[in-house]
């Protein structure tokens, strides 16, 4: 059938500005898995001035902050519905020791973030700052202990001063610190990238490592440990396959890191200007984590067929060029409507795989690589990126309905074959919600969606688009790209046809 739908797009191809056509059907009998929120994760990483600029400025700032914490930050995040937040790193976490960043501000020694740009920290953002931040969005924190330069009592004591109630040496620091109430800690990982940053260590060497690390990671007071293991970057195969004959069930999740980026040496290209076929090969090269996906499952289908362990994708996003005159190291990139078809159209393969795939963050929450949020002394600004986030946030812990899409296709550079909608549909509380994207520049989409067995009487959407895909929000002009109504849909018996302009994503609310 593919093959066929490749054809027809092939011709259809050569009549430029056409409509185009595009049929989904959904089968809501068949809607067995829950896209679990977290599938809507971010990352902060002590990196550039995403934490220190980003997410705290210090309760004497002259910037607005509550306890330390930006306002305008804040309130973003709160609207965005945040469920997990992984912290301190990333590449930071195998150098990061714990016991810097706690107790009184001024006895905090200073350190050096070797890995990205020689910047100094004074830690004034430590423990009890990121999972006070995390009480106050409402979200699961997600730590990410040091195994690559850190000792095993070090990540045990970090356990125990979170989590213990009474009775232990950590347990009184803490006190001792200000917090009477351990925090809720669900989510460890054991390591991080631990086959380059993280130690570069062999896959057979760090399944050891995490074997004895994580046994000292004990569950206090009624709070159990999701315990993560540094799992493989993009096509490592084997690195899965030691890890699940190796580890298996002693871990209850295995991470998987998947960027959409041109290369690792030399530019990876600008974040705002680019080409059409620059466009349509990152919507390649986005997508292909669908297939990278699928083959890492398939290992740990073979080891675990019942699926009790999780894999995380807990860093993904786009990877372009610093904005020229920043920081060297900072990884501060502009992000464009072409960021966004990014996120939606990879939200959308994550769907899919949630009887597998419980949890990715993307890279970053501010001022890092493909951020939701953009930061200059006192001014903020929401990027693209946040907006798709925040039209995607009616399907978390909502009901995945499968559907299928027959759309056109466009092969671009590399060989890639991208097609020109993808969808997500979901039930929840009684709406049923779709999302669409039209990858295609230039071509409306009219797509005709079967409502069969959905008794569907009125529908609503938000729309996010622009004149260029290579539009930004910027501090002058915030609002270039941002979500306004959308009045191109409509209900005739049980179908809903819906006029989708040239690269554009909508998001549906049927009722």
């Amino acid at each position: 059938m593919k093959n066929i739908v490749l054809s027809i797009a092939m011709m259809a191809s050569v009549s430029a500005f056409a409509q185009q056509k595009a049929t989904i059907e959904i089968y809501p009998e068949k809607g067995n898995q829950i896209i679990p929120k977290e599938i809507y994760g971010q990352f902060a990483e002590h990196l550039g001035t995403c934490i220190y600029g980003g997410l705290w400025v210090g309760e004497d700032s002259k910037i607005p902050n509550i306890k330390g914490y930006r306002t305008d930050v804040f309130e973003a995040l709160k609207k965005l519905k945040v469920p997990v937040l992984r912290w301190p790193g990333g590449c930071f976490a195998d150098e990061y020791h714990w016991m810097d960043g706690i107790g009184p501000k001024e006895n905090r020694p200073r350190m050096v973030n070797n890995n990205w740009g020689g910047t100094v920290e004074d830690n004034s953002f430590g423990t009890h700052e990121f999972l006070n931040l995390c009480e106050m969005l409402g979200c699961e924190p997600y730590i990410s202990g040091n195994v690559g330069s850190g000792s095993v009592e070090e990540m045990a004591k970090w356990v125990e001063y979170m989590t213990s109630e009474q009775g232990s040496p950590m347990a009184k620091l803490r006190k001792e610190n200000g917090r009477e109430k351990p925090w809720k800690v669900k989510y460890f990982g054991v390591g991080n990238e631990s086959w380059g940053c993280g130690g570069n260590m062999r896959p057979e060497y760090y399944a050891d490592l995490y074997r004895r690390y994580s046994t000292y990671c004990r569950n206090y007071n009624g709070n159990r440990l999701f315990k993560i293991a540094s799992g493989a970057s993009d096509y490592d195969y084997i690195w899965t396959e030691v890890l699940m004959q190796n580890v298996g069930h002693r871990m209850d999740g295995v991470s998987l890191h998947y960027y959409t980026v041109t290369g690792w040496s030399g530019s990876k290209g600008s974040a705002t200007k680019f080409t059409n076929e620059d466009y349509y090969w990152t919507m390649g090269k986005c997508l292909e984590i669908e297939d990278v996906l699928k083959r890492h499952i398939a290992i740990m289908d073979k080891y675990d067929p019942k699926k009790q362990i999780a894999l995380m994708v807990d860093e993904w996003g786009t990877w372009w060029d610093e904005e020229p005159g920043t920081i060297p190291g900072h990884l501060y990139q502009q992000n464009t409507l072409r960021d966004a078809f990014v996120a939606s159209l990879t939200l959308d393969v994550f769907n899919k795989y949630t009887d597998r795939v419980k949890m990715t963050n993307i890279a970053q929450i501010a001022n890092v690589l493909q951020s939701m949020i953009l930061t200059k002394d006192d001014k903020m600004v929401l990027t693209p990126t946040y907006h798709v986030f925040e039209m995607y946030n009616v399907h978390q812990d909502a009901t995945y309905l499968p559907l299928n899409l027959e759309c056109n296709y466009k092969v671009v550079r590399d060989n890639r074959e991208v097609p020109m909608v993808s969808a997500t549909a979901s039930r929840k509380d009684g709406l049923t919600h779709i999302s669409l994207s039209n990858v295609d520049l230039n071509e409306e989409q009219e797509i005709t969606i079967k409502l069969d067995g959905m008794n569907i009487k009125s529908v609503s959407g938000r729309i996010l688009t622009s004149d260029k895909i290579d539009d930004y929000n910027s501090f002058e002009n915030p609002d270039v790209v941002c979500p306004k109504e959308f009045k191109g849909a409509k209900i005739s018996k049980n179908t809903l046809k819906v006029k989708l302009p040239a690269k554009s994503i909508v998001t549906l609310e049927l009722k």
